[in-house]
């Protein structure tokens, strides 16, 4: 199905062939007549899939085709300020023939940040796309006027669950007209998230697109390690490949220094992102990634959704996600576009059971070939083996069946 199917308005045309799009995605083809007709919708998919264009597309059509308040016109929700500015990007060029205007408003930056978006909160921006603290915190001081507003989208709802935003989302939900159009998007659906729709959704459109699957073109290793063959396993590995850009992801903020600091003394162009590093210097460094000026990013889970880049060519997940559903957003930063991509992960023995739950979610056995020879045996695959810490027996502890005395 191509754009010009829909009826949108020529101006968003312009705009859509202005960036390249000709074919809508699966989610853009269910959700778009949908949102155009005025309906709810609770959408699933995975990253990747077109789900920003999917919202974005039909809402800028309906603002400059329908009568509304001069007053911020639609809302949308995000977890994190990354995904924030990629939106607000996305909407630039798709509303740049058209009136309407936006901000992305989101924690960690100035003071003169937080007056510019007062200023825009204050005269009414279209479109306003928020973290959910930054924005709970100007409609505590009064001064947004949001009284008109028809749109209300929440974009990666199981991540905000995720991170304990439920109740900074129902504050501004009570705060916006009772008569909106919602839309909820979500990677998984989870039964947290099913209670949420249940609350702000009136008769919704359900769309559910190739939920927790990996895109087919990816190719899916794991490697059986200890903690210590770690690095020299992922250094081995990037000296098999010469590729432009590589994404590696660890569990903690910890790991993700350390990493990137092992990286950097073996001379290799890598840099790290995490919630450490202000929002000033992510930014420079995400640009220093895209532009390929830097070939390896080290990162928390804070990039695994909201990053816009098509042709990353390895993710490596230093460490097994904690949620199996993590994985395929990990796995998703590559491989996208219709591209080729490689995925590698490094399973230590506490985390087999942890990786043999992605591989039931997925409904795929991920390949396991061995380690190189020079870094020594790893630890056998047997995810149903409990991993219990044993007690030593030293001298003066009574030894196992021990009773004392007959």
């Amino acid at each position: 199905m191509t754009f010009n199917e829909f009826g949108f308005d020529p101006r968003v045309l312009e705009g859509i062939e202005s960036l390249g799009y000709e074919t809508a995605t699966p989610i853009q083809e269910q959700a778009i007549p949908a949102i155009l007709e005025g309906r709810d919708i609770i959408g699933s998919a995975q990253t990747g899939t077109g789900k920003t264009a999917a919202f974005l597309l039909p809402i800028i059509h309906r603002i400059i085709t329908t009568k509304h308040d001069e007053h911020i016109k639609a809302l949308v929700i995000v977890p994190t300020r990354e995904l924030a500015v990629q939106i607000d990007q996305q909407m630039q060029g798709m509303s740049y023939f058209t009136p309407v205007s936006s901000i992305p408003v989101y924690g960690g930056t100035d003071g003169a940040t937080y007056s510019n978006e007062q200023k825009a909160l204050t005269d009414g921006a279209d479109v306003v796309i928020c973290t959910p603290g930054r924005m709970l915190s100007h409609l505590n001081m009064g001064y947004v006027n949001i009284s008109g507003l028809s749109y209300l989208i929440l974009d990666e709802a199981d991540r905000m669950l995720d991170m304990g935003f439920h109740d900074d989302i129902m504050k501004i939900i009570t705060s916006l007209p009772e008569k909106r159009q919602n839309l909820l998007f979500s990677a998984t659906m989870p039964a947290a998230i099913r209670q949420l729709a249940r609350k702000i959704l009136v008769n919704p459109v359900e769309i559910n697109i190739a939920v927790s699957k990996p895109a087919e073109k990816v190719k899916q290793q794991a490697y059986m390690v200890y903690d210590a063959q770690k690095i020299p396993l992922v250094e081995h590995l990037l000296g098999l490949r010469k590729l432009r850009s590589i994404l590696i992801f660890c569990s903690t903020k910890e790991k993700t220094k350390q990493l990137a600091r092992d990286l950097k003394r073996l001379k290799l162009s890598a840099d790290e992102i995490h919630s450490d590093i202000d929002q000033d210097a992510r930014e420079r460094v995400l640009n220093r990634f895209k532009s390929r000026d830097l070939n390896i990013l080290v990162a928390t889970d804070i990039l695994s959704r909201g990053i816009d880049i098509d042709d990353i060519d390895l993710v490596i997940n230093y460490d097994v996600p904690h949620d199996a559903e993590d994985y395929v957003h990990r796995v998703g930063r590559t491989a996208r576009a219709e591209a080729e991509g490689e995925a590698v992960t490094l399973v230590n023995e506490k985390d087999q059971r942890r990786f043999a739950a992605i591989e039931e979610l997925i409904e795929k056995e991920i390949e396991k070939p061995g380690i190189p020879a020079h870094l020594g045996p790893g630890p056998v695959y047997n995810p149903t083996h409990k991993n219990r810490t044993q007690r030593k027996w030293r001298p003066g502890r009574k030894k196992p069946g021990f009773r004392g005395k007959k």
